[in-house]
């Protein structure tokens, strides 16, 4: 009697489930016919990677610096070259008073990200509260909160002395790209047409960026315009030299303000030609 046929295990794949990841997994099924998308926060997708219990997953950029034996498999990103309008600092005092700190539970590379700007612009280092997931602005008492994801596009309720789109001061800083969330797989995996299928959904979805706002704005509580305007205007979703000399300048301050080990060098499988 035959031994029965093995079935090949599906490629595990995670992603996140914010606007600003639609246009990478468009048409999934079509590139990917054989594969297992779930959608789950970036800091669930970061712990599925590291459990090997996801092949490849977009997991935030600090998560990456996290394992050396990672390696990032697409160009296909979600980054910015300067406002990014979803991820965003509320303070109800200035800046450089700052002593606590309510961080979106949904991000770890947001969290990371606003305390090296605390710290290099304004030497503050405040204390950290945690932010559920579903609480608001006002849940916190907190002298500032940072809010990422589709919450954070809406104008804020209330007073606040200053409201940072990280992704513009971040840019203004440094003069270099940010890279929020990346294509990682876990240690081992190997499967070298993981990125041209990656590459193409995310072309695919940046031609069909009217059909996604069409699609996503009115869930969000955004008009179509405005929805298909941060996709085209504040995101960008290359992976580029330009974008690997920022990871390294946000590396290096993570490193320094021990957020993340020491020694690690990202292996890059490739980088988008333009830059």
């Amino acid at each position: 009697m035959a031994a029965p046929e093995r079935k090949t295990p599906k490629l595990r794949i995670g992603a996140v489930s914010y606007l600003n990841t639609k246009p990478l997994i468009h048409g999934f099924q079509e590139f990917l016919p054989e594969a297992e998308l779930t959608l789950a926060l970036p800091s669930r997708l970061a712990d599925g990677l590291a459990s090997g219990t996801l092949d490849v997953a977009l997991i935030p950029s600090i998560e990456a610096f996290q394992d050396p034996t990672y390696r990032i498999v697409s160009d296909a990103c979600i980054g910015c070259r300067g406002p990014v309008l979803s991820v965003k600092l509320f303070s109800r005092v200035p800046v450089d008073r700052i002593q606590t700190l309510a961080l979106d539970e949904g991000s770890r590379t947001s969290a990371a990200l606003v305390q090296i700007l605390l710290q290099e612009k304004y030497g503050v280092r405040p204390q950290l509260e945690g932010l559920p997931i579903g609480a608001d602005l006002d849940d916190a008492a907190a002298d500032a909160v940072l809010l990422i994801g589709d919450r954070a596009i809406h104008s804020p309720r209330g007073p606040f002395r200053e409201v940072w789109d990280l992704g513009d001061r971040w840019t203004e800083w440094s003069s270099l790209p940010f890279v929020f969330a990346m294509w990682t797989a876990r240690p081992g995996f190997q499967d070298e047409s993981i990125d041209q299928a990656l590459g193409m959904m995310r072309d695919a979805g940046l031609a069909n960026l009217t059909a996604i706002a069409e699609r996503e704005a009115a869930p969000l509580g955004l008009t179509i315009p405005q929805c298909y305007d941060y996709l085209k205007h504040n995101l960008h979703f290359f992976l580029g030299e330009a974008e690997r000399q920022g990871l390294e300048l946000f590396y290096r301050h993570a490193c320094r303000l021990g957020m993340a080990p020491a020694g690690v060098d990202l292996e890059f499988a490739h980088l988008h030609p333009a830059g």
